[in-house]
């Protein structure tokens, strides 16, 4: 299952870890992303606030969480290669969280609801 923010972050879940990066809409806007500014492994996320930014050419924009939990993962390889998320975002995860309150899903956008939000924006 994915659902998304309306600032364009996704949490895939996968049991009890959410997988979170940016949309490929997101990455599309941004462009050529230069740098990833992730958390430390055990840090707290909590759900609506920001966890880290990224940067592209074109703007710097904060990284929101979709869920709240604990960081278990970095994805390590965006700090060498942050271009990655913009190749594949889906693929290209930032932060895999435990998550502390699976309630916070109930909240997100759905990815017709997102589709809709994205075709929204464009106009």
């Amino acid at each position: 299952m994915i659902k998304y923010l309306p600032s364009h972050e996704y949490v895939r879940v996968d049991g009890n870890y959410g997988y979170i990066g940016i949309s490929p809409y997101a990455a599309k806007q941004l462009g050529n992303i230069v740098y990833v500014d992730m958390p430390e492994v055990d840090d707290e996320v909590e759900a609506g606030e920001d966890f880290g930014a990224i940067e592209s050419v074109k703007a710097a924009s904060d990284l929101f969480a979709p869920v709240s939990g604990t960081v278990v993962e970095v994805n390590e390889k965006l700090a060498d290669n942050p271009g990655l998320v913009g190749q594949d975002p889906m693929e290209n995860w930032i932060i895999k969280v435990e998550m502390s309150n699976p309630g916070d899903l109930e909240k997100l956008l759905t990815p017709e609801q997102y589709e809709e939000l994205c075709a929204n924006e464009e106009h």
